[in-house]
């Protein structure tokens, strides 16, 4: 059996590296994830427990259509329930999108360093990819709609940017959406939005009452903690969203995720507890940067990029063998690594080993 011919040499996403590989390969006994901007602080409570309660209906499915969540999500962010359509994760609702709107000959724009699952999704459907490359580490909206023809079909904006860390401002997206042509369906990827305070970070419900070809993505995943549970969701207009309803497959979220999803999204305490703590984290690691005499992306989401000075790939190793998890290798930035803010004790066993791998590397130069 052969697969289409556009796939066969598609690379396949490789995760943040597993704590347990790390330690049976190093031998090691202590290990921190500091790769795939998960939550250090775990989950809401009120989570657990309704993960608990839903054992007893494990043999059950869950609601198709996740009614019970879609009305809490469309009373807190004052949208109808059929703006409303969940995936296992925000990623696949972005495979959906892909799916539901671009095929062969369709145009498809996004930055050329941000989260690699627009443009996979969209060589799957042998769409042309066009990639505009960032501007100090920032979507470089004017040249993305330069960009645009008639046959772009969807725009990806990735706010905050993965993994650079930088935001699209709001008066900067007004007047991109003011001038993007109707027909092209822009989509704001929102994963990391509950962790940002700025006032320049735009509101992107607002712009959904007054824009129709936009979709919001947000997840679970991050500040609320629930990435094993795979949950996010995709707000649209309702023409919209029926499009991508109808390649949604059946069930394609868990009773558990539902469950969660539904009690973390009423602990505000725990959510406030998560960004300050995120901040304090924040502050402490660019103030050791700056200490280091190493430059960085400002902050907005969970995670830091940062410039090592060094190959990223001599820096992922060295932080691996002292049991520290980054990520690396971006072919935009070689020196560059994303890590994530972790607790307190996390974030000091990072810098400790970071200091230690830079001092080794610059007695071998």
């Amino acid at each position: 059996m052969q697969p289409k011919k556009n796939i066969v040499h598609l690379p396949v996403y490789q995760p943040g590296k597993p704590i347990e590989d790390v330690k049976r390969e190093l031998g090691l006994t202590e290990v921190i994830k500091l790769a795939s901007n998960e939550n250090p602080f775990g989950s809401s409570e009120k989570a657990k427990e309704a993960i608990v309660a839903e054992l007893s209906n494990t043999s059950i499915y869950p609601d198709g259509a996740s009614v019970a969540l879609t009305a809490d999500i469309a009373a807190k962010f004052g949208v109808g329930t059929d703006q409303i359509i969940f995936g296992a994760g925000s990623d696949e609702v972005i495979l959906m999108l892909a799916r539901a709107f671009l095929t062969t000959g369709d145009e498809t724009i996004m930055a050329d360093e941000t989260f690699a699952q627009y443009k996979h999704n969209a060589e799957v459907e042998n769409a042309t990819i066009v990639e505009v490359p960032l501007k100090d580490g920032k979507h470089d909206l004017p040249a993305m709609l330069a960009r645009v023809t008639d046959k772009t079909k969807i725009v990806w904006i990735c706010n905050p940017n993965n993994p650079t860390g930088t935001i699209v401002h709001k008066d900067e997206l007004e007047q991109f959406m003011s001038q993007v042509p109707q027909h092209v369906l822009v989509v704001l990827d929102e994963a990391y939005c509950e962790y940002i305070e700025d006032e320049q970070y735009p509101d992107g419900f607002e712009f959904l009452k007054r824009y129709k070809n936009m979709v919001l993505l947000r997840t679970f995943s991050k500040i609320y903690g629930l990435a094993s549970l795979r949950i996010g969701f995709g707000v649209g207009h309702p023409e919209i969203i029926r499009y991508i309803n109808q390649v949604r497959e059946p069930f394609n979220t868990s009773r558990f995720g539902q469950a969660a999803a539904k009690a973390a999204l009423a602990d505000n305490e725990f959510v406030a507890y998560c960004r300050e703590q995120n901040r304090r984290g924040i502050d402490y690691m660019t103030g050791e940067f700056e200490r280091l005499g190493l430059s960085y992306f400002p902050a907005y989401g969970n995670f830091i990029m940062f410039d090592a000075k060094y190959p990223s790939a001599q820096i992922f190793d060295g932080l691996l063998r002292r049991g520290v998890i980054s990520r690396a290798r971006w072919s935009k930035y070689p020196t560059h690594v994303r890590i994530t803010v972790g607790s307190q004790e996390q974030n000091e066993k990072f810098i400790s080993a970071l200091e230690q791998v830079l001092q080794e590397l610059a007695v071998q130069v």
